[in-house]
């Protein structure tokens, strides 16, 4: 939100921006009543705290609200609770007091709720409530609300959710950014699951939650402060009798090809015998610079991995810096005999000399053929120096030495470390890299980690879709299930039906096969996230291609095309605000020579950066912060730099992650699955798919036919909510949305 904050404060006409920008898709909301002749229009509530406690019970789900509403005015006032009912739910107990007395409400049905939205959008001429037209409201008055004072709102609501192939979906409707006047101090939602199957897998698509998922139990948390929240709450588990849970989710409209997410999880299992074992080693580097609180932690974070082993597991420790040193000529079994014998080797290592990274990885590679997965998990804060010191032959040696297929695990601590090498060495050997950043704790970053793949449950994993073809999936080369984590597979799909889905992979020394019947539909509605989810997927995986191979011309028009059609911030479309600059003029930007355009699709098509013209302060204004795509472009010519780390992160964050963000700038909103631009010349939000040479249909903002069209079409309202100023395709048809004439 900080984007939002950075652009309100530009000019007037990016305030007319940001305001338009703020859509409702609200939880609750207190609307304020003006008092005529006193105040015509009174400063909204502002939202202090929000807290949702939700309880589901084999599908049954309880959903428990907490809000206290501020009234900023001088006055006391009148205010109208309303609230948005999710579908099949019923309000279980509403609890407001006033003056020693209890508010009732009651519940109306979506024509009549439709009804009161459109009364308030023509009042206070704001359309944000036009997002929940054809829902149904319960809705309560409630006086005096006293002059700076606050009212609590206490409701629960019960709902069943719904059971499709495993997978149960919960939704909470949790933007409140159009009617709360300041961020809120505070926002949480707590989910607590009981199942009488096996809860195998648990992700929100929307939000950062911290999960925990133990066999007919699970849980997860969302928290945050000082935010405007402007998604919806999304939560999906999965449940499965078999120890191995596959959940296909699907989208799809009626003309295109279809798109779809499966999820892949063994949950959290009992039996240690569904373990496999396994033989690791792990290489840490002890060279100079390591000297200090990075050697403390990098020792704890190693004690941590060894002494929580598997018994049936082998391992070794080797340590490297101008030479290496090994534990042990070969790997030794995870005895508690093994285990005492290696704590005092951890305690001896000492920082000191140069960096041999390919000796390191060389002694680290020699690892006998077998059945078991193999693993290296490697950690190094620099640069090789002694020895092979060229990144090119030291991958080279990697592949050529790789020949059991061991996976490689890679940490860089710092910024003095080859973010080419180091991901390199990661994709090319199927593991994962991450960054410690300057300041970062090492031991609670590899500690987290070795947790998450000390137990493998599945290798060498392969997915046969039977009668449905597939393509575009992510990741390409699908990674080894652990216990207790779930894997994600983006995809696009062709034609509809029922299919058998086989995954087949190794357990152990035995090649096993697994059989999922399911269906990919050939119109499904629901589940819009999964096409930016999908985009954002292959937007990182063409980046990093270019990232660690060069920059592609076809590669390079793939990721601006996905951007556009998707909304999805990247190196190639990072979004500027130039003021006081006529269309055509020429202008500097970071030293680049760039055209003022306000055409949205010439601006899309415009590599690295979008100018949009305006009227104010002549002076650039860059969205982002040093995280952001928008300021580490730089990196793509340095892989040695605090830039190159932060791109690397971003990108394999990217790689992995379940939530698509928004665009950064502002000037984009995602609703579903279209994608609107903030377009200068109209002054409005014009969707992607619009064309100039389309017939238009005129609707004047808040006129008979605005309403009449609502009535006609309650969906549009998501469309509506933009503003005064909108372009819009609906039903095959283009329709713009002008500001009243009266």
């Amino acid at each position: 939100m900080n984007t939002l904050r950075t652009l309100r404060s530009l000019s007037a006409v990016l305030l007319v921006l940001a305001v338009a920008a703020t859509t409702a898709l609200a939880d609750g909301v207190m609307i304020p009543r003006p008092i005529p002749g006193i105040l015509p229009a009174p400063e909204p509530f502002t939202i202090r705290y929000h807290r949702v406690d939700v309880t589901i019970e084999n599908q049954a789900a309880t959903t428990e609200i907490d809000q206290v509403f501020v009234n900023n005015n001088d006055h006391d006032i009148e205010g109208t609770y309303i609230f948005p009912i999710p579908e099949t739910a019923s309000i279980t107990e509403f609890a407001m007091w006033m003056n020693g007395e209890k508010v009732t409400g009651e519940l109306l049905g979506a024509e009549e709720a439709r009804r009161i939205y459109a009364d308030i959008v023509r009042q206070m001429k704001d359309p944000g409530l036009l997002e929940y037209a054809g829902r149904d409201m319960y809705r309560a008055r409630v006086y005096p609300i006293p002059a700076k004072g606050e009212i609590r709102v206490e409701m629960s609501y019960q709902e069943l959710l719904e059971l499709d192939a495993g997978l149960v979906t919960y939704r909470y409707p949790l933007d409140t950014e159009r009617f709360s006047a300041e961020p809120l101090e505070d926002v949480s939602i707590t989910v607590k699951i009981e199942s009488a199957v096996p809860v195998k897998s648990l992700m929100s698509p929307s939000h950062e939650i911290d999960s925990v998922v133990s066999g007919l139990t699970a849980s997860c948390g969302y928290e945050d402060a000082d935010v405007l929240p402007d998604r919806d709450f999304y939560l999906y588990y999965t449940v499965a009798e078999t120890d191995l849970g596959l959940n296909l989710v699907t989208h799809k409209a009626a003309r295109d090809d279809g798109y779809f997410m499966l999820l892949l999880s063994p949950g959290l299992l009992e039996d240690p015998g569904k373990v496999i074992a396994k033989d690791i080693v792990f290489v840490f580097d002890r060279s100079g610079s390591m000297s200090g609180r990075k050697i403390k932690q990098a020792k704890a974070a190693l004690r941590f991995a060894l002494t929580n082993l598997n018994e049936e597991d082998r391992f070794n420790v080797i340590t490297f810096a101008t030479q290496g040193h090994s534990f042990a000529d070969e790997l030794v079994p995870a005895t508690s005999d093994n285990i005492l014998d290696v704590i005092p080797f951890v305690e001896g290592i000492e920082a000191g000399g140069s960096t041999d990274i390919d000796s390191a990885l060389e002694e680290a590679l020699d690892l006998p053929d077998s059945d078991r997965p193999k693993m290296i998990v490697f950690l190094t804060d620099g640069l090789p120096t002694t020895g092979v010191t060229d990144v090119t032959t030291i991958l080279d040696n990697v592949e050529g030495r790789n020949g059991t297929d061991a996976r490689i695990f890679v940490f860089g601590v710092g910024y003095d470390v080859n973010t080419t090498l180091l991901d390199r060495l990661s994709l090319d050997n199927r593991g994962t890299v991450d960054y410690v950043k300057a300041g970062e704790d090492i031991e609670q970053k590899v500690t987290s980690f070795y947790s998450k793949i000390a137990k493998p449950i599945l290798s060498d994993i392969a997915i046969d879709f039977g009668d449905v073809r597939v393509y575009d999936t992510y990741p390409i080369t699908l990674p080894d299930v652990f216990n207790g984590t779930q894997t994600i597979v983006f995809g696009r799909y062709e034609g509809s039906g029922e299919t058998d889905v086989r995954l087949t992979g190794h357990v152990g020394d035995r090649r096993e096969e697994l059989v999922y019947g399911t269906s990919f539909p050939g119109r499904e509605s629901g589940h819009d996230f999964i096409p930016p989810l999908w985009a954002s997927r292959k937007i990182a995986y063409l980046t990093t291609e270019m990232r660690l191979h060069g920059e592609d011309p076809e590669l390079k028009d793939e990721v601006v095309r996905l951007a556009t059609e998707f909304g999805i911030v990247t190196p190639y479309t990072s979004y500027l605000i130039r003021e006081d600059l006529p269309e055509g003029q020429m202008t500097s930007v970071d030293g680049e020579r760039v055209r003022v355009i306000t055409n949205v699709g010439e601006a899309i098509a415009s590599p690295h950066y979008v100018i949009f013209g305006g009227s104010g302060e002549a002076e650039v204004k860059k969205e982002g912060n040093d995280d952001s795509w928008g300021s580490i472009k730089a990196a793509y010519g340095a892989p040695v730099s605090q830039d190159a780390v932060a791109l690397s992160s971003r990108l394999s964050l990217d790689r992995g992650k379940a939530i698509t963000e928004g665009a950064e700038s502002g000037l984009v909103r995602r609703i579903g699955t279209r994608v609107f631009f903030y377009h200068t010349a109209h002054k409005g939000w014009v969707d992607s798919e619009y064309t100039e040479d389309m017939d238009v249909s005129e609707v004047e903002y808040l006129g008979e036919e605005y309403f009449s069209l609502l009535d006609r079409s309650p969906e549009i309202g998501k469309y509506l909510s933009l503003g005064e100023r909108v372009v819009f395709l609906f039903g095959g048809k283009a329709y713009r949305v002008s500001p009243s004439q009266g």
